[in-house]
Order: structure tokens, then C-alpha cells, then sequence
């Protein structure tokens, strides 16, 4: 499940949308946000060439793991928009770090299929 914002309480219950960011098949950057506890954990194993969907009420958004990278969380740049239909996905790291997690991990992926209906 996702909800509309990225803070405290919304990650709480769901996965997160930066609701500054695009959303799903609009040109620009989906970027989505949850705790690697919970609803990301398994991230830790996604690999480039991978799929994520996001089935959304009118349509499948298909999008294909273009990179993972480690950065900062200062690093801003990740969310910046894109010049395609993007899909940012953020998360704490170290995965089995106890207590707040001094990283972020981030999962990048290109629109590559949309399907309308179920």
C-alpha cells in the first residue's frame, strides 16, 4: 500500500510518496520512501534488469531496475526530477543497522510498460 507523504506516521503504515515528486507514468521522478524494516526489506536482494510494477486503480506501471546506489542522507540529487518517467525508491542502509541507519539505499528504475484496467 501506498500513501500520499513521507513522513513519521505515514511510514508508519505504508509505503510513502514524496508528494513533490511526479507520480506513476507521468513524465518526471516517482520517488517512494519506507522503512527497510518493514515494507523495503526486500530491496536488499534487487538487482538492475529487475521489475517493479505499481498497480495503481487505472493502470500497471511496469518499470525496470536501471541501479542501486548508496548515498548520503543529505544527498538530494536522487530525488531531483528526471527527464523520462522514473521510479526512485528510498530506504535506510545498512539493512542490519540497529538503531537509525546512517545511509540510504536507493533503488532506480525507467517506465517501461503502462496497462490500463486490471
Amino acid at each position: 500500500m501506498i500513501v500520499e507523504g513521507d513522513g513519521a506516521d505515514e511510514l508508519r503504515h505504508a509505503i510513502g510518496h514524496d508528494p513533490a515528486s511526479g507520480g506513476p507514468g507521468e513524465p518526471g521522478n516517482v520517488v517512494l520512501a519506507g522503512h527497510r524494516d518493514t515494507f523495503f526489506r526486500p530491496l536488499r536482494h534487487i538487482h538492475a534488469g529487475e521489475t517493479i510494477t505499481l498497480q495503481t486503480v487505472p493502470a500497471a506501471f511496469r518499470y525496470r531496475v536501471t541501479g542501486t546506489a548508496i548515498v548520503s542522507p543529505h544527498d538530494l540529487a536522487v530525488l531531483a526530477p528526471s527527464g523520462g518517467s522514473t521510479l526512485t525508491l528510498v530506504t535506510c542502509y545498512p539493512f542490519y543497522y540497529v538503531g537509525p541507519a546512517p545511509l540510504r539505499f536507493i533503488v532506480r528504475a525507467r517506465l517501461v510498460t503502462v496497462r490500463l484496467g486490471r
